[in-house]
């Protein structure tokens, strides 16, 4: 065991753990975070997606000796109260179904409008390919980010061009 002082969602913590433990279980089991899941275990899924500096990392895989910046998990998106509007498209387009993956869909999303404020459906596409979502709601989360990118999207209602009524 060794002693690690993390920052997360701008709070100190000092753990005693393995060096080797991943951040994922040291945010979930020791520091009661547990907005940011476990999938796959090895990085290929994308739930377990947290910030180590404003950089999406997936964190089953990352040894919390390996963590050298401040954290943000999912439950510090939100600022002083207020979602992320990422947060706030998530809901205004029903974004979740099981909601399962929707923590590491976020946090890479909130990664990609950092660097990216109006991403292309392709940018879109292309930062979140390794966030997999078994409901299939893709077509959901691209609009969602696009509405946090404040593009005023609409939502495709397939109903709509058929005459069906929702």
């Amino acid at each position: 065991m060794a002693r690690f002082t993390l920052t997360v969602n701008g709070d100190r913590h000092e753990v005693d753990v393995s060096p080797e433990m991943p951040l994922l279980w040291v945010l979930r089991d020791k520091l009661g975070l547990t907005g940011s899941k476990f999938g796959c275990g090895i990085a290929q899924c994308g739930a377990c997606t947290v910030h180590v500096d404003g950089e999406a990392v997936r964190s089953c895989v990352l040894p919390v000796s390996a963590v050298s910046g401040a954290v943000t998990t999912i439950e510090g998106l939100a600022d002083g109260g207020d979602l992320h509007p990422l947060q706030t498209a998530w809901i205004d387009y029903d974004v979740a179904q099981c909601g399962y993956c929707q923590a590491g869909q976020i946090m890479t999303a909130a990664a990609l409008l950092e660097t990216n404020p109006k991403p292309t459906d392709a940018d879109i596409d292309a930062a979140l390919a390794g966030n997999y979502c078994r409901c299939g709601t893709y077509v959901r989360i691209r609009a969602a980010i696009h509405a946090a990118a404040g593009e005023g999207v609409a939502f495709y209602d397939a109903s709509a061009k058929t005459g069906a009524q929702a």
